[in-house]
């Protein structure tokens, strides 16, 4: 019977009842194919509230991106305007605006939620 997770032993005892499903899937639609769709609700539930996933901002996630593509602030022109205008926007004195997150999001696939989360 599946019920919420209260502690680390229970969320560990979780984890390993999900790893057997994984390994042993359900063939088709059953009762033991809807346990393991609550067992990872109540997991995802546990976790949400005991590991939460820090979020990031918008001029983290393009600094971040930019690292990982090897970008440079003038590689950004094309996105945002002037060096002058994307050293302001990296250093924070100047906001995205609406287009230039609409331009990031579509030219270096930065996820639109992050990009306009205030």
């Amino acid at each position: 019977m599946i019920k919420p997770i209260k502690t680390e032993s229970e969320y560990e005892n979780a984890l390993l009842m999900a790893d057997h499903f994984f390994s042993n899937p359900p063939i088709k639609v059953t009762d033991e194919a809807d346990q393991f769709e609550l067992l990872l609700l109540v997991i995802k539930d546990y976790e949400d509230k005991h590991y939460p996933i820090p979020t990031i901002d918008a001029i983290e996630a393009l600094k971040l991106t930019m690292k990982e593509k090897g970008l440079l602030a003038k590689d950004l022109e094309p996105y945002i305007g002037k060096k002058s205008y994307i050293s302001q926007i990296l250093n924070r004195k100047k906001p995205l605006t609406l287009e230039i997150a609409k331009n990031l999001h579509l030219a270096l696939n930065i996820p639109a939620h992050i990009l306009l989360a205030f």
